[in-house]
């Protein structure tokens, strides 16, 4: 069954349309968190970032309950927009995206040539024996700096001063956030199912994350035939934010070959 994005779904594009495309897929913080990634491939690329279904206030179809459904989606609109060698670059959950669509493309002749690379960014989504993804719906705003950020003042935020509407996106997000990945944020079969991934992989990490350790990002790396794995010193799960030269030194140097 072809799965269906809604047609409004917001997009962030930057860059020249006659570029290469890069699909920037963001994580639980909502597309915010993945707006300098955009920034930086605009000089070169023609960077696209969509909104997911259900997060800061957009509608979620009932069809679309999985992070499989939401790559399907993805790779469905892809090629109704006639795209080719598409670079996939996801942060967290958008990590797990990215590679969810590189598997179906692999099984799938229809998708032939439409992924050109993937760039996994502390994604989640696998499930790795010794090495869990913690628990992010336990854990309170200083729990979650703390997880997640190599520095945790750089990232805590005080919900006492959030305003209602942003209280309520938040919630929302989550609940869309729980519908789609599950509270654990894995997938049994993911893991045993990337070694039909057929283009250049960068799996990139943040040496300090504590939502998903390093030793879990070698795992996933290792699965997926030839992928590449670095570590970003001084980074947590967003090293995009917290250590940008340094992410992007790595990005740009596996683009350069992909």
């Amino acid at each position: 069954m072809r799965v269906s994005l809604p047609e409004d779904l917001p997009v962030v594009q930057a860059g020249a349309p006659e570029s290469r495309t890069a699909l920037v897929l963001h994580g639980g913080g909502g597309p915010r968190t993945v707006l300098p990634i955009v920034q930086h491939l605009a000089p070169t690329m023609h960077a696209l970032a969509p909104t997911h279904p259900g997060w800061d206030g957009t509608e979620r179809p009932d069809s679309i309950t999985s992070v499989a459904q939401l790559a399907a989606g993805y790779l469905a609109r892809l090629l109704d927009h006639e795209e080719q060698d598409v670079v996939l670059i996801g942060s967290s959950i958008g990590g797990w995206i990215a590679l969810e669509m590189a598997v179906q493309a692999a099984d799938d002749e229809r998708y032939a040539g439409l992924i050109g690379a993937v760039v996994s960014i502390d994604g989640v989504g696998a499930v790795v024996e010794g090495s869990p993804v913690a628990d992010f719906f336990a854990l309170d705003a200083r729990g979650l700096a703390e997880a997640a950020w190599h520095d945790p003042e750089r990232g805590y935020v005080d919900p006492a001063g959030f305003t209602d509407e942003q209280r309520a996106i938040q919630q929302a997000n989550g609940r869309t956030m729980a519908a789609i990945a599950g509270t654990g944020m894995s997938d049994p079969t993911l893991l045993g199912r990337l070694g039909a991934v057929n283009v250049p992989t960068l799996v990139v990490w943040g040496e300090s994350d504590r939502i998903v350790t390093p030793a879990y990002g070698r795992a996933v790396a290792q699965a997926v035939p030839g992928a590449r794995f670095v570590e970003i010193p001084e980074a947590g799960h967003l090293p995009h934010l917290e250590a940008p030269d340094a992410t992007w030194a790595e990005i740009d140097l596996f683009l350069a070959k992909a």
